[in-house]
């Protein structure tokens, strides 16, 4: 699954201010609800929901909150590169500056976590994380971001 099938150049945030965990969770529930025309309360609740369960926060400075909504159609990433890095609770300890929120139908099963998998195999690769940390520019993140790295060809 490209991540091009997931994100669109309008959901990436190259310079999202945050100064909490929440108030990150509700700028990308914002950020979501308006390219989803859904309530940003729902979609914030979903992924509380989610973070009451075990950080999200994966290591290395990157989380991943993640949700299943109803009636979503398809599945839906945002892409955040944080101003300044804050405490997500995550594994490792790390305050997060990389963000990438995945939103899921609720009947996406398989197709979820192929996505998360994806997400998480390009933001584990050492190049791509370096490149999106060194820049503040939306168009070249999302296009850091859908590049197919040569071992995923295939």
């Amino acid at each position: 699954m490209p991540l091009a099938d997931l994100i669109a150049p309008d959901a990436v945030f190259p310079m999202l201010r945050a100064s909490s965990k929440k108030q990150a969770l509700q700028e990308l529930a914002q950020q979501a609800g308006a390219m989803i025309d859904r309530d940003p309360r729902d979609i914030l609740e979903t992924l509380l929901q989610r973070e009451r369960l075990g950080s999200t926060g994966v290591g290395n400075g990157i989380a991943i909150p993640h949700g299943k909504l109803a009636k979503l159609d398809k599945l839906v990433g945002l892409f955040a590169r944080l101003e300044k890095p804050i405490d997500f609770e995550a594994l490792d300890g790390q305050p997060v500056d990389l963000v990438f929120l995945l939103l899921a139908p609720e009947a996406a099963g398989a197709d979820h976590l192929k996505a998360l998998a994806r997400v998480a195999r390009m933001l584990r690769d050492p190049d791509t994380v370096e490149k999106l940390r060194a820049t503040r520019d939306a168009k070249t993140i999302f296009t850091q971001l859908t590049a197919t790295p040569a071992s995923d060809a295939a």
